[in-house]
C-alpha cells in the first residue's frame, strides 16, 4: 500500500512544524509550566492531619510538589520540588521540621560516600547541593532545602531529601517555624 504526500499536506505538516519553532521562547515556557502544573495532584491537609500545628507540610513525591498551610488554615501554597531518585532513597511517613539553618553546610551521608566516593564537605556557597536555606527533619539526613541547580526541580535527582528553587525555599523557610508538621507521601 502506498502512502502518497499531496504538496499541501506536506505544506500544512510543515507550517504547522515551523510556527510551533517560531513560537515566542516565553509562550513555549508558558506552555511547558501549564503542563506541569496540570500534573499536581491536589492535597488537602485534613486528609494527612487531625490539626494544622503551627504549620503544615505535605511533600507529595509522585506529583513532585510541596502543599504548605499556615496555622489557621487561611495560607495555602504550592512549591514544584525535585525529589529523590529512586523509592529506596524515599522515606515517607511523618516527621517535623526541628531546625533551620540559612547558608547551610553539606556533608555527605556515609551511602552518597559509598556510590560515589569523590563526594567531599562543602561549606555554604554556590557550589553547595543544599542552596540558600535548609529545613532539617526529625529523620536524620533528610532536609527540604534550595538548590542552585534549578534543572533539578521537578525531577528524579535528590539522595532522599525534598527540594526547591532557592527563592522558593527562602520564602517557605520565612513561614515556617521549628515544629512545623510534615508528610512525605
Amino acid at each position: 500500500m502506498a502512502i502518497s504526500l499531496s504538496r499541501r499536506r506536506a505544506l500544512v505538516s510543515g507550517l504547522a512544524a515551523a510556527s510551533s519553532l517560531a513560537m515566542p521562547v516565553t509562550l513555549r515556557a508558558q506552555e511547558a509550566t501549564r503542563r506541569n502544573v496540570s500534573s499536581f495532584i491536589t492535597q488537602d491537609w485534613r486528609d494527612h492531619f487531625d490539626e494544622l500545628g503551627v504549620a503544615t507540610i505535605v511533600a507529595d513525591t509522585s506529583s513532585r510538589a510541596l502543599h504548605y498551610w499556615n496555622a489557621d488554615g487561611s495560607d495555602y501554597r504550592l512549591y514544584p520540588t525535585s525529589v529523590p531518585r529512586t523509592d529506596e532513597l524515599t522515606k515517607r511517613g511523618y516527621t517535623r521540621i526541628v531546625r533551620k539553618k540559612v547558608g547551610p553546610d553539606w556533608t555527605p551521608t556515609a551511602s552518597m560516600m559509598e556510590r560515589f566516593p569523590e563526594y567531599r564537605y562543602m561549606p555554604p556557597g554556590p557550589d553547595n547541593p543544599l542552596g540558600t536555606h535548609a529545613m532539617y527533619l526529625d529523620w536524620p539526613a533528610y532536609l527540604i532545602h534550595g538548590t542552585h541547580d534549578t534543572r533539578k526541580i521537578g525531577r528524579r535527582s535528590s539522595d532522599g531529601c525534598i527540594g526547591l528553587y532557592n527563592e522558593k525555599i527562602e520564602e517557605l523557610f520565612q513561614l515556617c517555624p521549628v515544629g512545623t508538621q510534615v508528610r512525605l507521601i
